[in-house]
C-alpha cells in the first residue's frame, strides 16, 4: 500500500513544470513532497499541494512560505508540535500525535493543480486515509482537499458539502473543514487567526473525546 513515491512522474504536465522549476531554481527541491510526521499519527492535516518558494523548496510541508506561518504556530499552541515555526526539513521540529500531506504532492503552476492530475494522486491519499487509527481526526484545509478526501474514501460529494468548520463524519474518521491558511485567505480576512484557533481548538477537544 503505497503513500508516497520520491519517483513519481505519472503527470505529464506537473513532472514538466517540476523540471522547468529545477532548471531556474537549482537548489530547491523539485520533487514529490512526502507527507510529514507519524505514519500512525491521529491528527491528518491535508493541505492542497506544495508551494513554489515553500514546500517545493524545502521539501517538508508548509515550510518556507506564507501558509505554514500560522499554521505551525497553531501546531505548536495545541500541543501538536514541538516548536511554533517550521524552518527546513532538517531543522529540529517534531511534529506529535500529527501529520501533514497534500491532496497533490507535486508543484503545480500557478498553484492550480487540474481534475486530472486531483484524481492521479487521490491513490495516494487513500491509502494514507486507510492507514489512520481508528480514532482519527482529519482537517481540510480548503474545498480541494476536502473533496480529494471524499473521493478518496468513494463517498458522493453531495453528501458532504465543504464549509469552514463544518464537521463530518466519514465513518473511519471524522473530517474537520477549514479554510486554507494561504497569504489571500488571510490578508483578505477571509480566514483570521480567531477562525483558525478556534478550528484547532476543536480538534484538539475532538481528540481528547
Amino acid at each position: 500500500m503505497t503513500i508516497f513515491d520520491e519517483n513519481c512522474r505519472a503527470c505529464p504536465r506537473l513532472a514538466g513544470f517540476l523540471d522547468d522549476v529545477r532548471g531556474r531554481f537549482p537548489d530547491y527541491y523539485c520533487k514529490p513532497v512526502p507527507p510529514f510526521g507519524a505514519a500512525d499519527a491521529r491528527f491528518l492535516i491535508v493541505g492542497l499541494a506544495p508551494g513554489m518558494h515553500g514546500a517545493n523548496a524545502t521539501g517538508r510541508p508548509f515550510t518556507g512560505d506564507h501558509a505554514g506561518i500560522l499554521l505551525y504556530r497553531m501546531l505548536h499552541k495545541y500541543g501538536f508540535g514541538s516548536r511554533d515555526r517550521s524552518e527546513s526539513a532538517d531543522d529540529d521540529l517534531e511534529l506529535i500525535d500529527c501529520r501533514i500531506t497534500n491532496a497533490v504532492k507535486c508543484l503545480p503552476p500557478d498553484n492550480k493543480p487540474v481534475g486530472a492530475e486531483i484524481n492521479t494522486c487521490n491513490a495516494f491519499l487513500a491509502n494514507e486515509l486507510g492507514a489512520l487509527p481508528d480514532d482519527a481526526v482529519v482537517l481540510a484545509l480548503g474545498g480541494i482537499a476536502h473533496r480529494a478526501i471524499v473521493k478518496a474514501m468513494g463517498l458522493r460529494q453531495a453528501d458532504f458539502k465543504f464549509g469552514h468548520a463544518v464537521l463530518h463524519d466519514l465513518g473511519a474518521f471524522r473530517v474537520l473543514d477549514s479554510y486554507h491558511c494561504s497569504r489571500y485567505n488571510t490578508n483578505t480576512g477571509r480566514l483570521t487567526e480567531a477562525m483558525f484557533d478556534a478550528v484547532f481548538a476543536e480538534a484538539r477537544a475532538l481528540l481528547q473525546g
